[in-house]
């Protein structure tokens, strides 16, 4: 997630330099066929790029918002994350006796369970990103509950099932009631939920084609553009160009990486950083000493 300080130059810069590149060779050629062969140059009425430029414009908006949406959903579905992690945890402890949760097991299940939804918060975000979802499972888990996972393509999904199997057993063991196991299997469908909805932004792209679309409407009203200058403008029609073009495909860039909020950028969901913000959260309900600290900030962005 971008911060608001100011933006190093070179991330503004280098991704759009190719294309920028492009535009100068087009119009050092249109320059240079003015100089030389003056009477190929067709004559752009200055009316047709404006009319260009509006309508991509448009378009860019469009594709902007789009994207924010869908920025904006993945971190409202990462809030909600937080909100049912809390959640879980406050009503084990909530509904459980102190000694039923210690009752037959080796460990306090309270710590297990909050030990549990701390690592699926990291599965999950590493997951989505493409990286290894079990990178950090086995310090948060026992052996056995590790093995359980491993087996799973889906690591967040088996860890939802370890929750409701250890719901199931402490209702088994009358240390819940009825209402108390709905509320606490309504939190995990809630996860389930969550974790459902961050998948589908992840899985579904926007169209190839709407992107090679926009690409080829920019460059084909900046072409249109330096023919329309290069004859009132002179050189000057160089840097203008390469000014308004830079714009352009700055917006078409923002846009292509909003739309793509767990893709592993400095524009993502900073899920990293909000998973080890569950974990301080969760530690300190268990009352523990050795508590992590934040994730610390790059100079311009948080992941």
């Amino acid at each position: 997630m971008l911060l608001n300080t100011k933006l190093p130059f070179r991330y503004i810069v280098k991704d759009i330099m190719p294309d920028t590149i492009r535009v100068l060779l087009i119009s050092v050629a249109f320059q240079l066929l003015k100089m030389f062969y003056a009477g190929w140059l067709p004559q752009i009425p200055l009316q047709l790029p404006t009319v260009l430029g509006g309508s991509i414009s448009l378009l860019l908006a469009f594709k902007i918002s789009q994207s924010y949406d869908r920025w904006w959903e993945a971190r409202k579905v990462w809030g909600a994350i937080v909100n049912d992690s809390r959640s879980l945890v406050v009503q084990v402890a909530s509904f459980v006796q102190e000694d039923e949760l210690e009752r037959g097991a080796p460990e306090n299940a309270l710590k297990l369970l909050a030990y549990r939804q701390i690592a699926w918060c990291y599965s999950l975000g590493q997951s989505l990103r493409g990286q290894d979802g079990a990178a950090n499972l086995a310090e948060f888990l026992t052996e056995k509950e590790l093995a359980y996972v491993l087996r799973h393509n889906n690591k967040p999904l088996a860890l939802i099932a370890l929750h409701a199997r250890q719901i199931k057993g402490l209702f088994q063991a009358k240390a819940l009631n009825a209402f108390q196991q709905v509320q606490l299997d309504s939190t995990l469908v809630r996860l389930v939920d969550a974790q459902g909805r961050a998948e589908r932004i992840n899985s579904t792209v926007f169209p190839s084609s709407y992107r090679l679309l926009v690409y080829l409407f920019i460059y084909l009203f900046l072409g249109t553009l330096s023919l329309g200058l290069v004859e009132t403008m002179g050189l000057w029609e160089v840097p203008l160009l390469l000014a308004i073009a830079s714009t352009y495909f700055l917006l078409e860039r923002t846009a292509r990486y909003l739309q793509d909020p767990f893709s592993n950028r400095p524009t993502d969901t900073p899920v990293t950083s909000i998973a080890r913000t569950i974990e301080i959260n969760l530690k300190q309900l268990l009352q523990e000493e050795e508590v992590p600290a934040p994730v610390k900030a790059d100079s311009y962005y948080l992941m």
